[in-house]
């Protein structure tokens, strides 16, 4: 395992777009000695997992759940730092609390006891099997973490013998509330480990069983909170990378990839041309391939087939820079609406908006007080909603659906919230798309379905381009920030081994766990 950069090369690679996946792979390039720029169209790093900074307060834009930190720190361990050191954080207890719009509540503890005592509240029979869900889906995850740390490069790899082993525990046939209909009773139980499917875009009831390790990886690994948030680990990988000698291109978006046929050969901005011995592109995978790829040199990923595609729920966000604080209220809630049922059929079939809506809520500066002034705090609201479809004019429907969400925070005991307001900020999926490069305003990217994972979802190794590589939520194994982290591991293997550059460091397996199941009191 290195503990300096290896020597230089002449070998030069392009990254397109600074979020995490693209991040994480200048880190492991630059390592190998490969000359590294990486090509961001916005002012600051982090691509959906950047900040907002404004007035003195200071948002996540995207994701606020740190999880399974240690594909991170395996990605620092290789390249000789110390996540933790570099990036400072802190393992919450209690994770976040569960508000039903049916009635009654949780709050989730990743002391099991604790949570068997939460659950015992809603249903006695159900708490018994708190711990043998969580031990079941821990084999799960050792079960499967080889093929979510190996590239599924042709159909071949489908039919590995290791692969076809799993079948019977993954039961791909299954869904996510079928999988935990076989451990808890009662729906809201259920839901307090399942509503984890949201963080790839997706429903339970439609989401591959194999998902219910999401909640599990809660438990044994914790939910963090990076000081500064999520944004702060992008600005602190950038800080890391700079000293290796990254060069950032902020606000200069690509504006063409650059090919020999269907071999790419560089990218062009505004500003310059930037020729390379290969390109990775962490741009939000279908906005890149319909606005940056010839369509005629794409076979398998044309823009009609694009199109044709499942993709994501999107977001609605508000983001309040408020006078004063909600004490009482945890870091992260979560409230599922009354017909929780009938709300994802609103988001993924009749995409239509309603009134009462499940919405999460982070109340951070009760954990981290730098991010707002004395005195103040952030709230950060999401709203899952449909992707852009013709049913919702986000430009009449925003300040509507802004009432209607507001509306909603009382019921997890947020209230005179508008009163308070100092700062406000709100996007919607036509901004996502707009703004921030998002297809569809699809946040979580390509849906997970079976037929777009592993072999079905575009290659770490892209195939229907030369020299072009992939990172992010767009590739395999998917999104979310931990596996976004492990698709530029893999992706950088590839590309070190076709350039005849050694890869081997790259394997070092990573002690998870031994380091995973640290106590929070212990942190």
């Amino acid at each position: 395992m290195p503990t300096a950069l290896l020597p230089a090369s002449a070998k030069s690679v392009v990254i397109i777009g600074a979020g995490p996946g693209g991040l994480a792979a200048a880190l492991l390039l630059a390592n190998a000695g490969v000359k590294v720029r990486v090509l961001e169209r916005l002012p600051r790093v982090g691509g959906r997992c950047s900040a907002i900074e404004e007035q003195g307060f200071r948002f996540d834009l995207g994701p606020t759940f740190f999880l399974y930190p240690q594909v991170l720190e395996r990605i620092f361990r290789l390249i000789g730092r110390d996540l933790k050191s570099d990036i400072p954080m802190t393992r919450l207890d209690p994770q976040y609390r569960l508000v039903f719009g049916s009635g009654g509540d949780l709050v989730c503890s990743p002391d099991l006891e604790k949570m068997a005592a939460e659950v015992r509240k809603l249903s006695a029979d159900d708490a018994a099997n708190v711990k043998r869900f969580i031990d079941d889906n821990r084999v799960k995850l050792e079960l499967f973490r080889p093929c979510l740390e190996s590239p599924f490069l042709g159909w071949r790899d489908l039919f590995k013998l290791s692969l076809l082993k799993l079948l019977p525990v993954l039961a791909p046939w299954r869904s996510v509330e079928g999988e935990l209909s076989r451990y808890f009773r009662d729906p809201r139980v259920r839901l307090a480990f399942t509503f984890q499917s949201k963080y790839l875009g997706m429903s339970p009831f439609n989401c591959p069983s194999l998902f219910s390790i999401l909640s599990y990886l809660e438990y044994d690994f914790g939910v963090w909170h990076p000081t500064g948030g999520c944004s702060a680990v992008s600005e602190g990988m950038a800080r890391v990378a700079a000293e290796m000698g990254v060069e950032f291109h902020l606000n200069e978006p690509v504006t063409e990839m650059l090919f020999d046929g269907k071999k790419c050969v560089g990218v062009k901005t505004d500003r310059d041309t930037y020729l390379a011995d290969a390109v990775v592109v962490n741009a939000d995978f279908a906005h890149a391939m319909t606005t940056l790829v010839p369509n005629a040199i794409r076979r398998r990923w044309t823009d009609t087939k694009i199109a044709k595609k499942k993709f994501s729920c999107s977001t609605f966000m508000l983001y309040l820079g408020l006078d004063g604080r909600y004490d009482d209220v945890p870091h992260h809630t979560i409230y599922t609406a009354k017909d929780y049922v009938g709300n994802l059929a609103d988001i993924e079939t009749n995409r239509v908006l309603t009134n009462d809506t499940s919405f999460y809520v982070q109340n951070a500066s009760v954990t981290d007080p730098t991010l707002a002034p004395p005195g103040m705090s952030t709230l950060y609201v999401l709203a899952p909603v449909t992707n852009l479809h013709e049913n919702v004019n986000w430009p009449a429907a925003k300040a509507k659906f802004r009432e209607t969400v507001l509306r909603q925070l009382p019921k997890v005991g947020i209230t005179d919230v508008e009163k308070r307001i100092r700062f406000e900020k709100v996007v919607t999926p036509q901004m996502w798309q707009d703004d921030y490069a998002v297809y569809r305003g699809a946040t979580f990217n390509l849906a997970h379905n079976l037929g777009q994972m592993l072999h079905f979802r575009p290659r770490n190794r892209f195939e229907d381009l030369g020299n072009v590589y992939l990172v992010g939520g767009g590739t395999h194994p998917g999104s979310g920030l931990p596996v976004i982290y492990e698709s530029a591991r893999i992706t950088s293997r590839l590309l070190l081994n076709d350039l005849k550059l050694d890869a081997a460091w790259l394997d070092e397996t990573a002690a998870t766990s031994q380091s995973g199941s640290t106590s929070a009191s212990s942190v």
